[in-house]
């Protein structure tokens, strides 16, 4: 048996080429998934849809739970960036409270394709009745997001913004309510973001501490 040598070069050369490909495939099943929902989102659809081969694409995701999984990881980090990241660079308070909203509504209208809503509602609903990892990995996605508002509302206590009276648990389940009421009501009947905007200023109004109600 001959042994050839490899280069480093050619070794980082092949990884990078490697996880450009399981990158496209990633971002292709999310494409498709905003359309027609993830659990159609099959390794032959994607092998056709990419002119893969399915033993090509088996390389990469032994199954199609696999690939749903990485899809939800995509998920999490482009909203992570898109949505969490940009308001956390916001002053502690108020303004971060503002600044989550804002963004949150930014991930609303800037999915691809024309579409609109949040993935992650659209994931929820689609997999609420299908125990395994990827309803799991869902909704850890959902609790960890929930987390973050309630700590960002618990910021808005600790600098004075927010009456001490406000839970920030509350608070975040209404915001998230508010938002998810947007949402559909986008779906029916192409409500514009005002009255979202307005449910939230009423929202922030009525957990002001005294002495910011002015």
């Amino acid at each position: 048996m001959r042994l050839h040598k490899t280069t480093d070069r050619a070794y980082f050369a092949s990884v990078s080429k490697g996880e450009e490909t399981k990158q496209l495939i990633v971002s292709r099943a999310l494409a498709l998934a905003h359309r027609g929902g993830l659990e159609q989102v099959t390794l032959g659809v994607l092998a056709a849809d990419l002119d893969l081969s399915k033993s090509g694409l088996f390389a990469h995701f032994k199954s199609k739970e696999a690939l749903q999984l990485e899809v939800i990881a995509e998920v999490v980090d482009q909203f992570t960036k898109k949505v969490v990241l940009p308001a956390l660079s916001a002053p502690r308070g108020r303004a971060r409270v503002e600044a989550i909203f804002e963004h949150y509504l930014k991930w609303i209208h800037g999915q691809p394709s024309g579409n609109t809503g949040c993935i992650f509602t659209a994931l929820t609903y689609e997999f609420d009745d299908r125990p395994g990892p990827v309803r799991d990995a869902i909704l850890a996605a959902q609790r960890d997001w929930l987390d973050s508002l309630a700590r960002i509302a618990k910021s808005a206590v600790e600098q004075g913004d927010f009456a001490l009276t406000v839970e920030p648990r509350q608070f975040a389940f209404e915001l998230q309510g508010l938002i998810m009421a947007y949402q559909l009501s986008l779906k029916i009947n192409q409500t514009r973001a005002g009255e979202a905007r307005r449910a939230f200023t009423d929202l922030v109004a009525r957990s002001l501490a005294p002495s910011r109600a002015h």
